[in-house]
């Protein structure tokens, strides 16, 4: 399905000037929808603009939990793309308080903005980390799992964060579209992600470690396929439904140190004791997302982890 907009002119997305945040703004850009991004931190790749896509996008810094500067960035607005959370699992578990007053309590903050707002669709971003202890049985796991509750609190505060956006939506008529990410790389990743530090390690020289024995496995997308997904999501059909924007290819975390291994060479690998709650990994369907958005993968992860070793060696981070 091609992306088909009739009436968003004007988005936002909370959490722009980040990872994932700021791909889909330069797609929502390329699109010709006008983006207000909402963030604590200023979006710097919007100086790598030119100035005709610079007049596209505004930058408003607020918090989510600024009841009062949310209300003041949503007028003029048609959709919310609700990106901004406390992202990392790590950050969650040393602070479990402040990570539930950030991805519950600021996501019932973008819901309840967007009701008295009349906003014409909160598109809130999940994770497969909510399917953590959901049983698959040998199978795939789609949209319609019933979902036993998560281990983790990062997890814990996404599946409360998709209640909030169906509640809200069956009283008070709030439509919505949850998207289940996938576990994200490429340029502009937080340095917290798996591929990110162990990028950082390897051009170092320093070894790369690995909780257990690596076998845990990730369906990785591309942050470019990522942002895709999340434009289609815009279409009418999606109105009102869960997607899975899961990657294609299985790749265990040896495999990602192998991989980086194999581009830059010489890579040190040792192993030491597996983190509590960590997600071992499912088999999760994205035909949901294929079938209706038209949206499918199309970077390979030794092909698009080619692609971010080359952008983090250019940008010196």
């Amino acid at each position: 399905m091609e992306f088909k907009n009739n009436k968003f002119k004007k988005v936002m997305v909370t959490g722009g000037s980040g990872f994932i945040g700021s791909h889909l703004v330069d797609k929502l850009i390329e699109r010709g929808i006008k983006t207000r991004i909402y963030d604590l931190v200023y979006p710097e790749f919007l100086s790598n603009y030119p100035e005709e896509k610079k007049k596209m996008a505004e930058y408003h810094r607020g918090d989510l939990l600024d009841t009062d500067s949310l209300r003041v960035a949503c007028n003029n607005i048609d959709a919310i793309y609700h990106l901004a959370a406390v992202p990392d699992v790590y950050e969650v578990a040393e602070d479990p308080a402040f990570a539930q007053k950030i991805n519950i309590g600021g996501t019932l903050n973008i819901l309840e903005v967007a009701r008295i707002k009349k906003i014409r669709r909160v598109i809130f971003a999940s994770t497969i980390w909510v399917y953590q202890n959901t049983p698959d049985s040998g199978g795939e796991l789609s949209e319609d799992a019933s979902i036993s509750h998560p281990d983790h609190l990062y997890g814990a505060t996404k599946l409360s964060g998709e209640a909030g956006c169906i509640a809200y939506s069956k009283l008070y008529n709030v439509p919505f579209t949850i998207l289940r990410f996938g576990i994200a790389y490429g340029p502009r990743a937080r340095r917290a992600v798996v591929s990110a530090v162990f990028t950082d390690k390897a051009l170092k020289g320093e070894t790369i470690f690995i909780d257990g024995d690596g076998s845990q496995y990730r369906k990785f997308v591309n942050v470019e396929d990522l942002a895709e997904g999340c434009l289609l999501a815009l279409n009418d059909i999606a109105e009102n439904k869960i997607y899975n924007l899961e990657g294609d290819e299985k790749v265990s975390i040896k495999q990602v140190a192998e991989t980086i291994n194999e581009i830059i060479g010489g890579v040190k690998i040792e192993y030491r004791q597996g983190r509590r709650g960590d997600f071992g990994g499912k088999n999760i369907s994205n035909k949901k997302a294929k079938n209706e958005l038209g949206w499918s993968p199309k970077i390979s992860f030794k092909q698009g982890m080619k692609e971010y070793i080359e952008w983090y060696k250019q940008n010196n981070i």
